[in-house]
């Protein structure tokens, strides 16, 4: 359990970086798992940001850690997307029968 301010975000980052490798595996449910852990870690750092400040040097820390997950996210989303385009065709069948 992350004790610290700057542990969620290193938490966060470290599930970030275990979705991107699971996308380059191809592995979306663990994808997928591990985009609920960042969830619950995210309602964690909301919280504990209320009791908690980060100090100068943490904040720093902060922005270059906030750089690597959107990096990571970004990666994401391009491995994902063909997935996704796949999935919305498998769909797109039965949608236009539901209306």
């Amino acid at each position: 359990m992350p004790e610290m301010l700057i542990d969620y975000y290193k938490a966060i980052e470290n599930s970030s970086a275990k979705m991107l490798e699971a996308a380059r595996l191809k592995d979306w449910d663990e994808v997928v798992r591990c985009e609920g852990a960042c969830a619950v870690l995210i309602e964690q750092l909301r919280y504990q940001s209320q009791q908690q400040e980060l100090e100068p040097a943490q904040r720093k820390e902060k922005a270059r850690i906030m750089q690597r997950i959107l990096r990571n996210d970004a990666q994401i989303r391009v491995l994902a997307e063909p997935w996704l385009t796949q999935f919305e065709h498998l769909f797109e069948g039965q949608l236009q029968v539901m209306h």
